[in-house]
């Protein structure tokens, strides 16, 4: 009898390539990580006790997450060198950062939770801060950089002017700047790394704080910070004083009840200098920096208009230069679907681990697992005539498209990554109807799941 186990994890050999370089301290323990990813990433919705074959190895598994050897850092990094790899050949990659809420308020007894959320909504859980590496048109590479912790409690809340007195290393901000140190580890020389954040990572700690050569900041404004000679006077009136460089539509989704619309903003640009703020001027130099402004001015009634102003260290000289900014910027909400991912897709707000310990390997896993489902989902919109075999491996390619066309006869030719990603959402419940556009990740990680299960059952009737 064929090994059918053993030609099955053919379809997953990408998470044994990934994780090829990992080293807990134990041959075992690497061998059960890379076993334990593989069963993981088949079915990246289900529990580990569904994922696993049997009790036996549903035990082996959470032995390994308990074991003290096993950490995140050490499951992480062979996937940030990886990613650095994916990175070579790019001349600017963006390097987004953002902040998620693993919430495992609906499991009171986990050990080592830390409050979430306001103070009234009583939330308990983990603190997640991601780098991505998203190619300028948006292609996710990898991740560079994740923190996760438990906040602490703090019964006495400081006042605003008591947290100002406080250095930036004591204060949760600071995730900005460490975030920024990890993820030039992984910038291969000859490329321009941009690290983009929104309107939180307004911060002058962070314009101040030393970057590598070739590396920039691009963030939203959230303060109307002073501005020195010889543009005086405060941020925005600086940029409304600015003459207008054009006009941009913008596409805006449906959201709060709102329908989609075209939006018309007028966009200016400046090259200024902020001022540092008093209590920093002991260390800290003046900034110079380059600001856009984009502005809806006329909004239809009763709708909020569009505005974002944007710092960055990438010079703006032109009109061209202003829209690339905002496009560069406009790339950021794809983190934010990545935390999507792993949050829904790969339902790690469901883990049943007991303690914090045990979770942080875990969520690292699931971390390089949900970048490859969002890779997935996002390569037919970049690379759509490329060979399915760019993330498929022949065991899948196969059963996939015997089971969509209702056949055991194989084409001559390999289909596409476009058309296997359509066939893949199928199996999550996409219609593909004419003016549904991309499938989306919710229907991809659906689809995908059902696939592994198609596979397995393709090898049963086809061994060799």
């Amino acid at each position: 009898m064929p090994n059918l186990e053993k030609e099955a994890e053919s379809a997953n050999e990408w998470i044994k390539d990934e994780l090829s370089a990992v080293a807990l301290g134990d041959k075992r323990l690497n061998w059960r990580l890379q076993d334990t990813a593989e069963k993981l990433c088949s079915r990246p919705t289900v529990s580990i006790n569904q994922a696993c074959d049997d009790w036996a190895d549903t035990k082996a598994s959470y032995r390994l997450f308990d074991n003290k050897k096993t950490t995140a850092e050490k499951i992480l990094l062979p996937h940030q060198k990886r990613t650095k790899e994916r990175i070579v050949g790019q001349k600017i990659v963006l390097a987004v950062q953002d902040t998620s809420y693993v919430d495992y308020s609906h499991h009171p007894s986990k050990q080592g939770m830390g409050p979430i959320g306001t103070e009234k909504q009583h939330l308990r859980g983990l603190v997640m801060h991601s780098s991505l590496a998203l190619t300028t048109t948006g292609l996710p590479l990898g991740i560079m950089s994740q923190q996760i912790w438990a906040r602490q409690e703090d019964p006495n809340q400081r006042t605003p002017a008591e947290r100002r007195k406080v250095p930036i290393e004591e204060k949760e901000s600071y995730k900005w700047l460490k975030a920024l140190d990890e993820s030039e580890k992984y910038i291969p020389e000859g490329t321009q790394c941009v690290h983009v954040g929104d309107s939180e990572s307004d911060i002058f700690e962070l314009f101040n704080h030393p970057r590598r050569p070739h590396s920039d900041l691009l963030v939203r404004a959230a303060q109307n910070r002073a501005v020195c000679e010889p543009e005086v006077g405060l941020l925005w009136n600086c940029l409304e004083r600015r003459p207008l460089a054009g006009h941009l539509k913008v596409h805006v989704p449906e959201r709060n009840s709102q329908p989609k619309r075209e939006a018309i903003v007028t966009v200016r640009f400046a090259n200024i200098t902020l001022r540092t703020p008093e209590r920093l001027r002991s260390r800290m130099k003046d900034c110079p920096m380059f600001a856009v402004l984009a502005q809806e001015e006329n909004p239809p009634a009763g709708i909020e208009p569009l505005c974002w102003l944007l710092l960055t260290t990438v010079p703006v000289l032109s009109f061209a230069d202003a829209l690339e900014r905002i496009q560069w910027y406009c790339q950021r909400w794809k983190i934010e679907v990545y935390h999507k991912v792993l949050k829904s897709g790969c339902k790690v707000e469901q883990a049943q681990l007991a303690t914090a310990e045990r979770l942080l390997p875990l969520l690292a896993l699931f971390a390089i697992i949900a970048w490859r489902l969002f890779w997935m989902t996002f390569l037919a919109r970049h690379q759509p005539d490329a060979p399915c075999t760019s993330f498929l491996s022949e065991p899948e390619w196969k059963a996939l498209y015997a089971f969509t066309h209702k056949t055991d006869a194989l084409p001559h030719t390999l289909p596409t990554v476009h058309q296997a990603t359509l066939w893949i959402a199928k199996l999550g419940g996409f219609l593909a109807r004419k003016n549904d556009g991309w499938p989306g990740v919710t229907v991809f990680w659906r689809g995908w799941q059902r696939l592994a299960d198609i596979t397995f059952t393709y090898l049963v009737f086809h061994p060799s």
